[in-house]
C-alpha cells in the first residue's frame, strides 16, 4: 500500500525534522490569498536555527534515550490505544480498501501510575520513519525507546461524564504521537485527550503487525483539491471517533467518563486546518485551536460562532504576514477568537519533535528554547480548553502576560501584535 518516502525533497530541512520525519518546518501552504496553491504541498523551508547533525549517533549517545517532560498537572496518567473501523465508507486514499480503518491514541486521568509505561511508537512505525529521513548513524527503533510519562495500565479516574474531552490533530506525514507531550499535560490536568492516526498519511501499525504507510503522499499534485481532501478525510475521521466514544455501546470501556457535551479539538500545522474541518462538519466540536498550519479550510460567509484560537509564529503567522490564510478566515470567525503569535518560535516548537531533538543534540533554537516553547504550547492550549469547557476566567487572553513576554496579542485589523 504504497510507500513512506514522501516526493517533496527534504534536503535543507533541519536535522530533527528529518530524523523523526514528522513534518517540516513550515506549515502547508496549498493556497491563500497571496498566490495559487503550490505544486508540491507543504513548504519545506530551513530552519533559522540550524541543527548541527555531523555527529548525531554520538550526540544520541552523550544524551541517553530521549524522553518527554513531565506533565504540569495533578493527575498520573494513563493511555491505551483503540483500533477502529468505520465500515459506512471506503477509505479515500485507498479506495480498494472498504473500511476506513484508524488507530486512536487516548489519554486519562489515572487512579494511581501503573507499571507498564507507555511506548511513544511501535518498533516498525519508528524505522520506518527513520529510513524515511534517511537516518543511518541513530538505531532504527530510537524513538520506540522514547520514554513517556504514561502507563498503560493505570486504572482511569473520575465520575460518569466528568471528562471533558479533547481531539488532537497532528500535521499531515506527522503520526498520532507527535503530539504525546501535549496529549499528556492535558490528561494530568483531568482532560480525556484521543489523537489520531489519519491513515495513509503517515506510518501506521495495526493490530497483528500490519502496517499501513504514506499514500497520499505519493500524490504528485498537492493543490487546493489535494488539501480539500485532507481536510474532509479529517473532519470525517473526527466524527467517527466521537462516534466510537460517546455512542451507547463505546470502544472504550471507560468511555462513560467523557462528557459527550464538552468536546473541542487541537491541530497542529494541517491538523489546524482540520480543527475549522471539523467543526463546521461536526457540532459536537465546540472549540477549536489552529497550531501554526495554513488554513486551508475556509470558513464560509455564514460564519463560524464557536470560539476558535489562532497560535503560531510571529515570523510566519502575524496578521497580513507570510501566511494570509488566517486573516481569511479570522473575519468569518463570529464568537470568541484570539490571534496569538510566539516570538522565536519555529513550526515544531509546539510539538515533541523540537524538544525531542534538542536531547538527542540535533536541534537548537537559540530564539526559543524547546522546553520554554513547549510550556508556553501547553500552558495556552490548556487556558483555552479551561475557559471554553470549564468556564474558568483566563487572563491569559485578556491582555499580555509577564510571565510570558513571548507570546503577543494581535489586533489583526491594525496588523500589530504587542
Amino acid at each position: 500500500m504504497g510507500h513512506v518516502m514522501n516526493p517533496t525533497p527534504r534536503r535543507g530541512v533541519i536535522a530533527v525534522a528529518a530524523l523523526l520525519a514528522f513534518a517540516a518546518v513550515t506549515s502547508c501552504a496549498p493556497a491563500s490569498a497571496a498566490g495559487p496553491a503550490r505544486a508540491d504541498g507543504p513548504a519545506r523551508t530551513t530552519s533559522p536555527n540550524p541543527a548541527r547533525p555531523a555527529s548525531a549517533g554520538q550526540a544520541s549517545l552523550r544524551s541517553g534515550t530521549p524522553y518527554l517532560p513531565k506533565p504540569t498537572g495533578s493527575q498520573p496518567v494513563g493511555t491505551t490505544s483503540l483500533y477502529l473501523k468505520d465500515t459506512s465508507r471506503a477509505d479515500p486514499w485507498v479506495p480498494s480498501v472498504k473500511a476506513r480503518e484508524l488507530m486512536v491514541s487516548l489519554w486519562y486521568p489515572a487512579k494511581s501510575r501503573g507499571r507498564k509505561p507507555a511506548p511513544y511508537m511501535t518498533p516498525k512505525e519508528s524505522e520506518l520513519l527513520m529510513k524515511e529521513g534517511e537516518i543511518t548513524d541513530l538505531p532504527l527503533d530510537l524513538l520506540s525507546k522514547t520514554r513517556t510519562n504514561a502507563t498503560t495500565d493505570a486504572e482511569p479516574a473520575g465520575r460518569r461524564r466528568g471528562l471533558p474531552l479533547v481531539v488532537l490533530s497532528t500535521g499531515f506525514t506527522e503520526p498520532r504521537s507527535s503530539l504525546t507531550a501535549l496529549a499528556e499535560d492535558l490528561a494530568s490536568r483531568g482532560y480525556a485527550v484521543v489523537s489520531i492516526g489519519h491513515t495513509y498519511e503517515t506510518a501506521t501499525s495495526f493490530p497483528g503487525g500490519r502496517i499501513t504507510t504514506c499514500v497520499a503522499c505519493e500524490v504528485k499534485e498537492k493543490n487546493q483539491t489535494f488539501w480539500d481532501k485532507v481536510g474532509a478525510t479529517r473532519a470525517a475521521d473526527v466524527s467517527f471517533v466521537l462516534d466510537a466514544l460517546t455512542r451507547a455501546h463505546p470502544q472504550w470501556k471507560s468511555a462513560a467518563l467523557i462528557d459527550p457535551s464538552r468536546i473541542a479539538m487541537a491541530g497542529h500545522s494541517a491538523g489546524g486546518a482540520s480543527a475549522v474541518a471539523a467543526m463546521l462538519k461536526d457540532p459536537r466540536v465546540r472549540a477549536g485551536i489552529d497550531i501554526d498550519g495554513t488554513a486551508f479550510v475556509p470558513v464560509p460567509k455564514s460564519g463560524l460562532s464557536r470560539p476558535f484560537l489562532f497560535l503560531g509564529t510571529q515570523a510566519k503567522h502575524s496578521p497580513g504576514g507570510k501566511d494570509v490564510s488566517w486573516d481569511g478566515v479570522w473575519q468569518n470567525l463570529t464568537g470568541w477568537k484570539r490571534w496569538l503569535v510566539v516570538a522565536g518560535a519555529e513550526h515544531v516548537s509546539f510539538t515533541d519533535i523540537a524538544v525531542l531533538g534538542a536531547q538527542i543534540g540535533i536541534y537548537r533554537n537559540a530564539d526559543l528554547p524547546p522546553a520554554r516553547s513547549m510550556g508556553i504550547t501547553r500552558t495556552y492550549v490548556a487556558a483555552f480548553f479551561d475557559l471554553h469547557l470549564r468556564t474558568k476566567p483566563q487572563p491569559l487572553f485578556d491582555e499580555r502576560s509577564p510571565r510570558f513576554p513571548e507570546v503577543k496579542l494581535c489586533e489583526v485589523e491594525q496588523k500589530a501584535c504587542a
